[in-house]
């Protein structure tokens, strides 16, 4: 089983990206990372698909997590997608989210918690490609967010759903990558003014090509 643990993170990085290309993978790493937050009185919150929360409860119990006890204190929590990600129609709002993410961790520090560590499985993001833009921006902007509080949170990805240039995107907006179990520095990464820059002349040169193509 991997040891993924914030032991050694630099201290003014705080977002991590996590590629997988299976479930099984996926929880070999993760369940220690989830187990030490919990031993250490941790606040943690997990944002999943809908349909996937019951297995993932069964999947925390079997890897030696007392499930129901943690949820019901409070300390650990199993969020949907809608309502967090996706407003109430569906629909992905950057700005609405990182409010919603900063929300959330001062909501934690103020209830005593040392530390609240969240992840967010983002296989939502890819059921319609009109939500590719904002997602990186978001990913850019987000680090901004958990910097200020200081909290750790873990995007996780299902390889499969990605393509190349996707892919280096991703791993550009994210100043942590998870790789063979330990959080490491991203050699990869782009602060996210140079990021949205680019973003912005991407889109802006899609404008120029279709206009001179018309």
């Amino acid at each position: 089983m991997s040891d993924l643990s914030l032991a050694g993170t630099p201290i003014e990085h705080f977002h991590v990206c996590a590629f997988f290309d299976s479930r099984e993978q996926e929880y070999d790493v993760l369940i220690p990372f989830f187990r030490e937050a919990l031993d250490q009185g941790e606040k943690s919150i997990h944002i999943l698909d809908p349909a996937t929360l019951s297995e993932h409860r069964n999947r925390l119990t079997a890897g030696g997590i007392d499930t129901h006890a943690c949820e019901a204190c409070g300390q650990l929590e199993l969020q949907s997608w809608q309502g967090v990600y996706l407003d109430e129609n569906g629909a992905f709002e950057k700005d609405r989210m990182l409010a919603t993410l900063d929300a959330v961790c001062k909501k934690a520090t103020e209830a005593g918690y040392p530390r609240v560590r969240i992840m967010g499985n983002m296989d939502w993001a890819f059921r319609d490609a009109a939500v590719e833009k904002d997602l990186l921006a978001y990913e850019a902007e987000v680090n901004e967010v958990l910097s200020q509080n200081r909290q750790p949170a873990i995007c996780v990805y299902d390889i499969a759903k990605l393509n190349g240039s996707m892919m280096m995107d991703l791993l550009r907006t994210h100043p942590l990558t998870l790789i063979n179990g330990i959080v490491q520095e991203n050699p990869f990464y782009t602060p996210a003014t140079e990021m949205l820059e680019e973003l912005r002349n991407r889109e802006t040169g899609t404008h120029l090509h279709s206009a001179h193509a018309g």
